[in-house]
């Protein structure tokens, strides 16, 4: 999902997002603003991921929501 349609349905998919990652606030929620750089950065934050660890669970959630 590239990050103009991340963006675009971020109201309808942050649920999801704190379903996945209870750890994120809803003010983590709301900096995101539906751009995946800034939640990869929020999960290393959060859950001390390194970069590749957190880009490789984004890309296992975005798998997730869309099927």
């Amino acid at each position: 999902m590239d990050n103009n349609v991340l963006k675009g349905k971020w109201l309808q998919i942050k649920g999801e997002a704190k379903k996945q990652w209870g750890q994120l606030t809803d003010d983590d929620l709301d900096v995101i603003d539906g751009e995946k750089d800034k939640l990869v950065g929020k999960l290393q934050e959060r859950y001390g991921h390194s970069k590749d660890d957190a880009e490789a669970e984004y890309r296992n959630w975005e798998q997730s929501i869309r099927s």
